[in-house]
């Protein structure tokens, strides 16, 4: 059995896209593999092939591992009703209304996520998760799910990402794992530059140091690519087009395009961190 949790250093870093790659490298090498991210905020939602209502991104994400989406997957859905109101989706159906009045029960929630995450794990053997945002908000961590609260539930081996393309790649990184708590920033054991163009050779220095600092491993770079991928919320960053057919098997197909592109990935040794969670 293995785990591995993808955090990226903001929203738009590429977690959805990094945890569906490194699902669909696992399947590539003969293994079942489910995806899971605890909580999802978004408007832009699937309807599983028994009426449970998750996030668009593990939709795809299941979609890369062969299987049907379902509600396990992704358990807590927050859409946004307007006025500082959330909707809570509690495993793919409605559950309450959350305001200033009547907020998130944490520790429920972490309950039935983890509830969740054991199921996929006894069921498919290798889970890759995914987190939500950014884990260096410190003023949500005492609050947060996806990202902290599901480290210190089901510690795991963890991969930051970060997004080259805006700019200011080596400060996301170190910055992030810089705020991180304590107890969980030594899961922190690996980070991948993501939609880079150009010669690598040019980040070797600020690789080498972000090593230094943090102790993280560098696990490579993801070439900035014009496909089109399934966006969770209005921050979109793919483009490209689908083709024609089936709306699934093109974002796939989409998918085996990036992975033949990602020569520099270390899938190596994400194999080896992701079945360190269970020694």
């Amino acid at each position: 059995m293995s785990s591995i949790l993808f955090l990226g250093t903001a929203s738009g870093a590429g977690k959805t896209t990094l945890t569906a790659l490194y699902c669909r490298h696992l399947v590539k090498q003969g293994l079942t593999v489910s995806p899971f991210k605890v909580s999802n905020l978004s408007l832009n939602s699937y309807v599983t092939t028994d009426g449970a209502e998750i996030g668009m991104g593990q939709a795809f994400q299941a979609w890369a591992c062969g299987h049907e989406p379902t509600a396990d997957m992704n358990p807590i859905l927050l859409k946004p009703t307007g006025k500082g109101t959330l909707q809570l989706i509690l495993k793919g159906r409605p559950l309450l209304d959350l305001d200033e009045e009547h907020p998130l029960n944490r520790t429920a929630m972490m309950k039935e996520a983890g509830a969740c995450y054991d199921r996929l794990l006894a069921q498919y053997g290798n889970i890759v998760c995914e987190g939500s945002g950014s884990p260096a908000e410190i003023n949500l961590q005492n609050t947060d799910l996806a990202n902290v609260g599901l480290l210190r539930a089901r510690p795991m081996p963890t991969v930051l990402i970060g997004d080259i393309e805006r700019g200011g790649v080596f400060a996301a990184i170190y910055g992030t794992w810089r705020l991180l708590p304590d107890d969980v920033r030594p899961l922190l054991r690996g980070f991948i530059i993501n939609r880079f163009r150009g010669d690598t050779a040019l980040l070797d220095s600020g690789i080498e140091r972000i090593k230094q600092l943090t102790g993280m491993k560098y696990l490579g770079i993801v070439p900035y690519e014009a496909l089109r991928f399934p966006e969770e919320d209005s921050f979109a960053k793919t483009d490209g087009i689908l083709g024609k057919g089936d709306l699934h098997q093109a974002f796939v197909a989409n998918l085996d395009v990036l992975l033949e592109k990602c020569q520099s990935l270390d899938f190596t040794a994400l194999d080896t961190l992701a079945r360190s969670s269970s020694a």
